[in-house]
């Protein structure tokens, strides 16, 4: 155990690149002191992106099996390490902020839908047979409505995107967009009203 604590020590002092070559040839060590020099800027970095603890943690263990794993890793030849990380840490970021996004977009679409056509529930989905019957619903009052309007609706409720962004996307004016949600809610509001009275 001496020995190893004596290795780590020696470690410490290499250089970015030399952990790195030592971390290809699987010497943990050189990963421990990797971590100990970059994670909280890993971590800071991911807290920016979101503001949750959880998902910062997340994104630094992600970060150093990614090091730990990762075949190409880091080359010297193409600038300094941090900025090579930060761009790692920088896309598994997105890719879990997506992946955050598309599980928890379920239950942001039922209640914001159901906000949106006027129901005094509060939490109208804790049970599973409920949250059936609003997709069914859901499903059914789709046929009254256009294809951009249902395209619109997956967007904004399913997929969590924003409306400045659709309408980036399909290259339209913010206003045109709104408009069309708007209208998309009153159709949803008419076809779905069966489903709020029962």
């Amino acid at each position: 155990m001496a020995s190893e604590t004596g290795v780590f020590r020696y470690v410490q002092h290499y250089s970015d690149e030399q952990l790195m070559e030592l971390i290809k040839a699987k010497q943990s060590d050189a990963l421990h002191v990797l971590y100990d020099r970059y994670a909280k800027l890993v971590y800071s970095f991911a807290m920016k992106a979101r503001k949750d603890p959880e998902f910062a943690r997340d994104v630094v263990q992600l970060v150093y099996t990614r090091i730990w794993t990762t075949e190409s890793g880091y080359d010297p030849a193409r600038g300094l390490f941090v900025n090579w990380l930060l761009t790692v840490t920088r896309n598994l970021t997105i890719d879990q902020l997506r992946k955050l996004r598309k599980q928890s977009a379920l239950v942001p679409l039922e209640h914001r839908i159901e906000a949106e056509l006027g129901s005094a529930e509060v939490h109208p989905f804790a049970d599973p047979v409920s949250r059936k019957l609003f997709k069914q619903q859901l499903e059914e009052a789709y046929r009254y409505m256009s294809e951009q309007q249902i395209k619109l609706i997956r967007l904004f409720y399913w997929e969590g995107y924003t409306l400045s962004e659709i309408a980036e996307m399909s290259e339209e004016p913010l206003g045109t967009v709104k408009s069309r949600l708007h209208q998309s809610l009153k159709l949803l509001r008419k076809h779905m009203t069966s489903w709020r009275e029962e």
